[in-house]
Parts: structure tokens; C-alpha cells; sequence
């Protein structure tokens, strides 16, 4: 079995922030598992969505490479646990919204892909 590296994370977290950018749901797949979930606070409200209702969103959503929204993205934190288990803390803007999102990531079948994310929104940008 391979140890994970950080490449090998970094790599994967570069594919998560591509799909938050181009909202390209063609490469959904390559970023998160099927049976992951989403879970944030909107409005006060527990929103929770299943992979495919994620989906959506992003088919849905006003690409903000489409709109020239300035691309802001970092990693905080990287805790890989286990060759195959990696908790990744990310910061992405998206259009005007920033959130800090907790991304648990498994590698199977060779591949990192994410199996939950949990969002906060940390701020509207000016």
C-alpha cells in the first residue's frame, strides 16, 4: 500500500478547488465519492445535501470563472491519519462568499476523494 504524501493530498484539494471554480460537473466524480454528504449552516438552518443535490448546485450555480470573480483559495490544515484517511481545512471564495470548509477525504480505488464536507461562511468579501 502507498503512504499517502502531501502531493498526493495536494492534488486532490487542487481538483476540489478547480470544481468550486469552473463548477464543472464533469470532474464531480474525480472529486467526491458517491456517497458523500454536505453538511453547513445556512440561514441558522442545518442544511444537509446527499452527493447528487450538490450536484445540482454546481450544474446550477453562476461558474465564478464565468463571472471573473477573483479566485481565492488556501490550505489551512492538512491531517492525513492514514495511507488512505486525510481530514483537509480549506479556505474558498466563491463569488463574493468565503468559507472555511472541512473536507474528510478516503483514498479508494487509488484515487483521494472527498466523503464529507462541512462549510462554514466565514464572510462576504467586498
Amino acid at each position: 500500500m502507498t503512504t499517502a504524501t502531501p502531493a498526493d493530498l495536494e492534488s486532490a484539494v487542487r481538483r476540489y478547488f478547480d470544481l468550486m471554480y469552473d463548477c464543472d460537473v464533469q470532474h464531480f466524480d474525480e472529486v467526491f465519492h458517491p456517497t458523500a454528504q454536505l453538511h453547513g449552516m445556512i440561514g441558522g438552518q442545518l442544511t444537509v445535501w446527499p452527493n447528487s443535490a450538490y450536484r445540482e448546485v454546481l450544474a446550477n450555480r453562476i461558474p465564478p470563472c464565468a463571472a471573473r470573480a477573483p479566485r481565492e483559495e488556501e490550505i489551512l490544515l492538512v491531517d492525513a491519519v492514514g495511507d488512505d484517511q486525510a481530514l483537509v481545512k480549506v479556505r474558498v471564495r466563491i463569488h463574493d462568499k468565503v468559507f472555511v470548509d472541512h473536507l474528510s477525504l478516503l483514498r479508494t480505488g487509488g484515487s483521494w476523494r472527498i466523503t464529507a464536507k462541512t462549510f462554514h461562511l466565514e464572510r462576504v468579501a467586498s
